[in-house]
């Protein structure tokens, strides 16, 4: 696989997203355990976690956490530890009955941190992401625990999402080298992130495609909606969400898709976007689909 570089790493030019990785009793622990060791053998390093991520329908407020620890144990059962970038987030947090809520007060960024670092088991986080904006807190007061964090040496990389340009230019005048990347959705349905794109391009900053796949799931949408993915596809012999993954790698040399996976021939098929060169009249296509 391609590799691209994030912060002061090479990756993987495809991700894998873990935000539907559970144990619940839908997804047996054995088709995880594969599903990594395919991502690993396919060239997949970027792993994208966050505190937030668990089953909250089944677990609640429990399911804070639970999806780091999760990947945690794969990885240390694999012996993996050493083959991969374990990205994860903060800020937001789970409540009963599985929803969402924001805290990004400096208290709780602090506490997350430290809580990551527990379950994840390590002494420094390799890249720790600011989830998203919180309506309560001014960004200039979260971008100042961000450099706090970023200065205590718990964390290797400081990584922003679901930021706007202006968001992300004013942290990196703060945080400096300290900011490697902006995780934002992106996808052939979601392409408001062009913006953040460039003024990740300008600004020598990763940019993570999050549900890169969107708009690509429901047939008659990918028919209606994004008929030159299901064309080139077929012209090409390779799913739609190849050439999609394919599509937004051409966007920009800075740009890291991090597709979720369950099953080892998702993220297989994802992975070999990496390898699929799409010609300047098939980008014009899809830019227009």
């Amino acid at each position: 696989m391609q590799t691209r570089t994030l912060g002061r790493q090479e990756v993987g030019a495809i991700g894998l997203g873990l935000m539907t990785f559970d144990q619940t009793g839908t997804q047996p622990r054995q088709q995880l355990v594969d599903t990594v060791t395919a991502a690993l053998d396919a060239g997949v390093t970027l792993f994208d976690t966050a505190d937030a991520y668990g089953p909250g329908e089944e677990l609640g407020a429990d399911a804070q956490g639970a999806n780091e620890r999760l990947i945690a144990s794969i990885l240390d059962e694999l012996g993996a530890r050493d083959r991969v970038l374990l990205a994860t987030k903060g800020g937001h947090v789970r409540t009963e009955g599985g929803g969402w809520d924001t805290d990004s007060s400096a208290a709780h960024l602090h506490r997350a941190v430290d809580a990551s670092l527990q379950r994840l088991g390590v002494e420094q986080l390799s890249l720790w992401q600011h989830h998203r904006p919180d309506p309560d807190v001014p960004y200039d007061e979260v971008i100042g625990t961000l450099k706090e964090i970023a200065d205590s040496g718990k964390v290797a990389h400081v990584g922003l999402s679901n930021a706007n340009p202006q968001q992300i230019r004013d942290a990196h005048a703060v945080l400096g080298d300290a900011l490697v990347s902006v995780q934002n959705e992106f996808s052939p349905k979601f392409r408001s992130s062009r913006p953040e794109i460039d003024v990740c391009e300008e600004l020598g900053l990763a940019f993570l495609p999050w549900s890169p796949l969107g708009g690509l799931s429901d047939a008659k949408e990918l028919a209606d909606r994004h008929p030159a993915f299901a064309e080139i596809a077929a012209d090409r012999g390779v799913s739609a969400q190849q050439v999609a993954l394919a599509w937004e790698l051409a966007q920009s040399p800075v740009v890291i898709p991090i597709p979720g996976a369950k099953r080892p021939s998702s993220i297989l098929d994802s992975a070999a976007a990496s390898e699929l060169e799409l010609t300047a009249d098939e980008l014009e296509r899809l830019d227009a689909s």
